[in-house]
């Protein structure tokens, strides 16, 4: 039993990373690289969390957390579409803008008091299935099941549809879809600003929802950069990246509950008692996400695993090969 209850608090710790990594999925798929995501999913969780507060209504939060998320995007799309700076450092920065955005404007609000809750419910039979009910679908958040159904629709709408088919074709050979008469630029725009309001909800799902009523520089714990990571792991598939995501949630809710005194191992936990042992197993999901975003970073890997051929590169109408 507690194994079930450790894994239906991984779902909704997944469904943050889930929201994130689709963000970051479509803005690469688009053919910008975008490694501010920590930094739209810190503003998103201070944005949703004040704005909860101020007005009562958890919904206004979470929008608010997204179009202020959305807006900061802009930032690094101007600087890397428009102006053709480099995505990586462009990406950097803004991370440290929403940190220092959120922290400034953040400030005093883990002593805010307390702050309207999104619901949680359990979907009727669905619940009853043997083992999958309890996880999936009981006492759930209702971002949790959006997550479920935006998984689905973003891999449909990559690759069953138009305008999907307009987004590939951007991100892999942009010179042919300007061409064809696609807007490479509009496109690139449009799709890191979903990117951002993604990470915005992410964030907002953090202080909404799965750990409500509080904000600090510690809220996201670097859930960011494992997006990142999670889109190379996912090799650039919504679906993968959900089963990516969720794993993830559950494995830092495992590493979080194996160090308490009696969880899982009794009295006699060897993981409460030796601190050294919790430092280490907090280590491990973040050591796998260097891991995969050095082994990601190598071209020849990026192209076996299906990177879109333009990710990184600034459009530039006229040259040739881009």
């Amino acid at each position: 039993m507690d194994f079930i209850i450790i894994l239906q608090a991984g779902v909704a710790s997944g469904t943050v990373l889930l929201f994130a990594t689709l963000g970051e999925l479509l803005a690469e798929r688009s053919g910008v690289l975008n490694l501010g995501v920590e930094g739209m999913m810190l503003i998103g969780a201070m944005t949703g969390f004040s704005v909860a507060i101020k007005t009562g209504n958890p919904w206004m939060g979470l929008l608010a957390a997204m179009l202020f998320a959305g807006v900061i995007s802009q930032i690094h799309a101007f600087i890397v579409i428009t102006l053709h700076a480099d995505q990586v450092v462009s990406g950097l920065a803004l991370t440290f803008l929403g940190t220092g955005i959120s922290l400034v404007l953040g400030e005093g609000l883990s002593k805010a008091g307390t702050v309207a809750l999104l619901p949680n419910f359990s979907i009727p039979l669905l619940s009853m299935i043997p083992i999958l009910g309890p996880i999936f679908f009981t006492n759930q958040s209702i971002l949790v099941y959006i997550g479920y159904l935006l998984t689905p629709l973003a891999w449909y709408y990559i690759n069953r549809t138009r305008p999907g088919l307009h987004l590939r074709a951007v991100g892999e050979y942009p010179s042919a879809a300007d061409a064809l008469g696609i807007n490479v630029f509009l496109t690139r725009y449009i799709y890191v600003f979903v990117g951002g309001m993604l990470a915005g909800l992410g964030g907002a799902t953090i202080s909404l929802a799965v750990a409500p009523g509080w904000f600090s520089e510690l809220t996201t714990g670097g859930q960011g950069w494992i997006a990142v990571g999670l889109v190379i792991f996912a090799q650039w598939d919504p679906v993968r990246a959900a089963v990516g995501s969720y794993a993830f949630g559950a494995l830092r809710r495992l590493i979080l509950d194996i160090q308490g005194p009696t969880i899982l191992f009794g009295a006699a936990n060897p993981f409460y008692y030796n601190p050294y042992w919790g430092f280490f197993l907090q280590m491990l999901p973040y050591a796998f996400t260097v891991i995969v975003l050095v082994i990601g970073s190598r071209e020849a890997i990026r192209k076996r695993l299906g990177a879109p051929a333009a990710l990184g590169n600034p459009y530039i109408r006229g040259e040739r090969g881009k």
